[in-house]
């Protein structure tokens, strides 16, 4: 059963992106830089994060721009939501727990950053991030983080050594496995709990090699 995916970045088409986002049939589904103009069929449940702001003046070093229907961050899910968590920021990552038949699992969707992995934005993103992480995952909860992380693990795509090493350790000292670290020109990746895992072995599907519907690929992961 296809639990999470992720399809990543800019929508360009987004006539064209919801069929393609529907006959993934998955069960959770998360959107970044998407738009609440794309409705997609089989979804009971949706949550997204807040309005973001434009950022027009220093310290952001190009302006980014955002319509009114854009959103950072949107979940699609087919489970029922058991509660929202609050995020370091409400604007750029949301957390919802979804009730599953396998037991609840709390879905973090986020970008890591404005303006792929320059310095301070992935920074100061990169630690509240991971801050939350290890917040949640207290008292045994566990988690599927998953997103844009502006950071490659495998090769000099999007290379950040000091991302890398701080999202590994973190993934590490919370009980995390990163499913997608030997995904080359990747940087958005899907990270789940290993008890949640258990003893199945995930398979790894991608989308959108050409980039026409989104200048990311599509990711997904089967469990």
């Amino acid at each position: 059963m296809e639990r999470s995916v992720i399809f990543i970045s800019k929508i360009k088409k987004i006539e064209q992106t919801m069929p393609t986002l529907t006959v993934r049939k998955a069960d959770i589904l998360v959107l970044t830089e998407a738009d609440e103009r794309i409705r997609l069929s089989g979804y009971s449940f949706c949550y997204s994060t807040m309005p973001p702001l434009d950022h027009e003046l220093p310290p952001y070093p190009m302006p980014v721009h955002y319509a009114p229907t854009e959103r950072r961050v949107i979940i699609y899910s087919k489970y029922p939501c058991v509660r929202q968590y609050s995020t370091y920021d409400d604007t750029t990552a949301v957390c919802v727990k979804f009730e599953t038949e396998y037991g609840n699992l709390l879905v973090y969707g986020s970008i890591i950053g404005i303006h792929g992995h320059r310095k301070p934005f992935f920074m100061d993103a990169l630690h509240g991030q991971m801050t939350d992480l290890r917040k949640l995952t207290a008292g045994g909860r566990r988690i599927c983080f998953l997103g844009d992380y502006n950071c490659s693990f495998v090769d000099n795509y999007y290379p950040s050594n000091t991302g890398k090493t701080s999202i590994l350790e973190c993934f590490a000292e919370t009980g995390m496995r990163l499913l997608t670290a030997d995904r080359s020109e990747c940087i958005d990746h899907i990270a789940v709990s290993k008890s949640f895992i258990g003893t199945s072995e995930p398979s790894i599907t991608e989308w959108n090699l050409d980039k026409k519907l989104s200048d990311h690929k599509g990711i997904a992961v089967t469990f």
